[in-house]
C-alpha cells in the first residue's frame, strides 16, 4: 500500500461512541485509510448498554477496522463516566503517546425520541437522559481528551450529529430535548475551534444524512442488501444513505493538509462529497439535506439528489 491508499498511516485515532452506526463505519474508514483507531463504546461481547445487541460490540468495531487495513483496539468506556475517559486518555498516551483525530460519536439516545407533544408532557426523565448521553458524554470526553490532542499541532476533532448549522437553527426538531442534543455539538465545534486555533487544530460538526442505521433498517424491515425494498412504501427513502458515506466524509477531512479551512463549520456527508469526489458505498452521492431543504417548497425527485 501507498501513502496515496493510506494517507492516515501513522495517525492515531479515536472514535468515541464507535459500537454501531456512523461511528463504526467512520472508525472503519479511518482504518481503510490506514489510521490506528480506539473505539469505544458500553457494548462488549461480554456485556450490553441499555441499548446493546449482541451483533454489535466495539471489539467487533475493532476488528473491521483491522480487517480495513488499519489497527483497531477496543477500550470498553462509558463517557459519562469522566474516570473511565480519563483512563482510556492514559492508555492511549501510554501506548502511543500522541492522538491525532478525535471523532466524538457518543449518542444512544434513540430510544428516547418521541414526537407529538410538548416538553412539558415528555417524560423528563428521559428527556434528561437525551442530554446527560448527547451533550454531557461530548464534554466530558473533549475534557479528557483535548490536552493530549493538543500536545501536537494539527489536531482535529469532529462532533457527530444530526442535521446541519442551517437546517437545525432555523427549524424545531420537533423534540425540545433532541433539539438541544443534536444542537449542542454545532455549537461544541464552533466553540472548540476558537479554543484550538492556537494550536492549529480543527474542529468541525459533521452530520450524515438520511442514515441506514441497523436501528433504521430494522424499523423498515429491511437489511443494507435489499434497502430498495422499503421505497415501494416510502419512496423518499431513496435519499438516504448507508454509514459509509459519512465514514468516508470523515476520513477525507482527516487526511486533508488544508482542512483548516472548515474549522468551526457544520458540514453534511453530501457536502463534503462534493468536495472530495467520494462516494457511498453503492456509487451514488445522496445529498438527504438538498432533499429535505426542497421539499419545504416542492415535491423534488428523489433520483436528482442521489
Amino acid at each position: 500500500m501507498t501513502t496515496e491508499t493510506t494517507p492516515l498511516r501513522g495517525r492515531i485515532c479515536l472514535v468515541a461512541g464507535a459500537t454501531r452506526g456512523a461511528g463504526r463505519a467512520i472508525a472503519v474508514q479511518l482504518g481503510a485509510s490506514g489510521a490506528t483507531v480506539y473505539v469505544t463504546g458500553r457494548t462488549t461481547r461480554e456485556k450490553l448498554s441499555e441499548v446493546g445487541r449482541a451483533t454489535e460490540t466495539i471489539e467487533e468495531t475493532a476488528e473491521l477496522v483491522t480487517a480495513a487495513g488499519g489497527e483497531g483496539i477496543a477500550v470498553p468506556t462509558d463517557h459519562l463516566e469522566p474516570e473511565q475517559v480519563r483512563a482510556l486518555v492514559d492508555r492511549i498516551d501510554r501506548e502511543r503517546g500522541r492522538l491525532d483525530v478525535l471523532v466524538n460519536d457518543v449518542w444512544g439516545g434513540e430510544h428516547l425520541v418521541t414526537f407529538g407533544k410538548k416538553t412539558w408532557e415528555m417524560d423528563l426523565d428521559g428527556g434528561l437522559r437525551m442530554l446527560e448521553l448527547g451533550v454531557r458524554t461530548h464534554v466530558i470526553t473533549s475534557h479528557a481528551v483535548l490536552p493530549l490532542l493538543t500536545r501536537n499541532p494539527g489536531g482535529l476533532v469532529v462532533e457527530v450529529t444530526d442535521g446541519t448549522a442551517a437546517y437545525n437553527g432555523t427549524r424545531f426538531r420537533e423534540n425540545l430535548f433532541y433539539d438541544l442534543a443534536k444542537n449542542a455539538p454545532i455549537r461544541m465545534a464552533f466553540g472548540l475551534s476558537k479554543e484550538l486555533e492556537e494550536y492549529g487544530g480543527t474542529a468541525v460538526a459533521v452530520t450524515p444524512g438520511w442514515l441506514r442505521s441497523e436501528q433504521m433498517l430494522a424499523g423498515f424491515g429491511v437489511t443494507e442488501e435489499n434497502w430498495r425494498d422499503a421505497t415501494e412504501k416510502l419512496p423518499d427513502f431513496g435519499i438516504s444513505e448507508s454509514p459509509v458515506y459519512v465514514g468516508r466524509a470523515v476520513a477525507a477531512l482527516a487526511a486533508d493538509p488544508d482542512r483548516h479551512r472548515w474549522t468551526g463549520q457544520s458540514l453534511s456527508s453530501a457536502q463534503l462529497a462534493g468536495e472530495y469526489g467520494f462516494t457511498d458505498a453503492d456509487g451514488s452521492r445522496p445529498d438527504a439535506w438538498g432533499f429535505i431543504l426542497a421539499s419545504e417548497t416542492g415535491k423534488p425527485d428523489v433520483a436528482d439528489y442521489r
